[in-house]
């Protein structure tokens, strides 16, 4: 199992501290850097920065919101960076959530598997080098002077993996067939039969090999003095991505909680949450649910934890580093 580290995103890193990580996991071997993006900072513009200050590690996004781009401005941003980077690129996509993709992009959260599909189709064939088709939404007749055109840019490798960050089943199916990878966010590997064993299904189904996807986890990660002050230094994740990404009928991250047997408290830390209680939102969460998704652990314990994710079938723990971030990201290169 390879060990990357996630950059995450603002505020919760500052883009100084997110450079250090970069440049510490480059220079101590971990596999790759993440970056992701909300509604503030963007993927492309840091991971640019990053390539430069990096000389081995490979760069991912995790995720590139779908709703963010035209497929055609991901393939170019893409193949930048690839060419940037020296061939270091693997780009992660998401659809993010209604409240998002509606609110800040104005896009119809619609089809959600329709979309994904078509999207990654036409990335693939933009990076390909084919002449691509006029862009325009059907319906919209434009000015008829639209031309079809191929990608200027060729990416260093031959083909950008791509990986896809979904959670519904559906989704997972999906994923499967069509992508190189998946980005699965607050897995508990002890109960890899929501996720894990669905992409293997999938997998089968679509008569593919085990070894064509590659399975990364998004995983909070502290390694402290004492398991308390571990899972006080990576709670505040789980309780952001329950409380407030998400709307109060519809949040991902509640029901995947629920689906571990979690679904109860979840609620719970969304409504107060949601109600602006913050502390309470806290408080609800039980320290059983934020050890099952994250690694929250002492020293003794970071070998034992790190296997179980390897065991469950995980080839990419990607670690989203809380407390002493520098320090964890130490401990981890050292564990596996």
């Amino acid at each position: 199992m390879r060990i990357g580290i996630g950059t995450g995103y603002w505020p919760w890193f500052t883009f100084e501290r997110q450079v250090e990580m970069a440049v510490l996991a480059d220079e101590l071997g971990c596999d790759s850097i993440w970056a992701s993006e909300g509604w503030g900072q963007d993927v492309v513009s840091f991971l640019g920065y990053v390539a430069a200050r990096t000389e081995h590690v490979r760069l991912g996004t995790a995720i590139m919101q779908i709703p963010a781009r035209p497929p055609t401005t991901a393939a170019m941003a893409a193949a930048s960076l690839d060419v940037i980077s020296g061939g270091r690129v693997s780009l992660g996509l998401g659809l993010s959530g209604p409240q998002v993709s509606e609110g800040w992009y104005g896009v119809p959260f619609a089809q959600p598997l329709a979309r994904t599909r078509a999207y990654v189709e036409a990335i693939r064939r933009a990076l390909s080098g084919e002449r691509m088709p006029v862009q325009l939404p059907d319906g919209v007749a434009g000015t008829g002077l639209g031309k079809e055109l191929r990608l200027l840019a060729r990416p260093v490798q031959q083909q950008i993996s791509i990986f896809l960050g979904v959670t519904s089943p559906k989704a997972i199916e999906q994923c499967a067939e069509i992508a190189d990878g998946w980005l699965g966010a607050f897995v508990d590997p002890s109960q890899r039969s929501f996720e894990i064993d669905a992409l293997v299904a999938g997998l089968a189904a679509a008569g593919r090999p085990r070894e064509e996807l590659t399975v990364a986890t998004l995983t909070p990660t502290s390694v402290a003095p004492t398991i308390a002050e571990a899972i006080a230094n990576v709670k505040p994740w789980l309780v952001m991505y329950l409380g407030a990404v998400g709307a109060r009928e519809k949040n991902f991250y509640v029901e995947l909680a629920d689906r571990y047997g979690y679904g109860n408290p979840a609620r719970e830390v969304q409504a107060k949450y949601l109600d602006g209680d913050r502390t309470g939102a806290a408080a609800a969460l039980p320290d059983e649910l934020v050890q099952a998704v994250s690694i929250a652990t002492d020293p003794a314990g970071l070998p034992d934890r790190v296997a179980a994710y390897r065991e469950a079938g995980v080839d990419l723990l990607i670690a989203i580093p809380g407390g002493d971030e520098l320090g964890t990201i130490r401990a981890l290169a050292g564990a596996h």
